[in-house]
């Protein structure tokens, strides 16, 4: 019997570095409701300006870093901070800006802005931040 030919390679990309980028003000956070990674409309404006900084620096690559609060287990929080990074990106490049700028990478709960165990501070924690480097 021959054999067919081999599978195809998958190759995966290259991971972003997170420690290349950096924080820049001039790209707002967005937040996320409870157990949702759909955009709101007040953090539909918040994207609409970021879109609008992204076009104008065409040199950027953006990190969009994905989070959630500590509620739900450390899987279910990670596939959820991956919806909100790519919910975010998906956003952004509906709005003009290139993917290929674009890396996502998901912390789950592991990244908290405020470490307080009330709903205040998980409404911080469920998140999309961007960072950036220049190419």
């Amino acid at each position: 019997m021959q054999a067919g030919p081999p599978p195809a390679t998958v190759r995966p990309t290259t991971p972003p570095r997170p420690a290349e980028f950096s924080p820049t003000a001039a790209l707002k956070d967005v937040h996320f409701d409870f157990d949702r990674s759909d955009i709101r409309p007040a953090d539909a404006r918040i994207l609409d300006g970021n879109a609008i900084w992204l076009r104008a620096n065409p040199g950027a690559q953006v990190l969009v870093e994905g989070h959630a609060d500590e509620r739900g287990t450390n899987e279910y929080n990670l596939a959820l901070g991956d919806r909100r990074a790519k919910a975010t990106l998906s956003y952004l490049i509906g709005h003009g800006v290139q993917a290929s700028r674009f890396a996502t990478v998901s912390y789950g709960e592991e990244h908290p802005a405020c470490t307080a165990h009330e709903e205040g501070c998980w409404g911080k924690n469920r998140r999309a931040h961007f960072l950036v480097k220049e190419r």
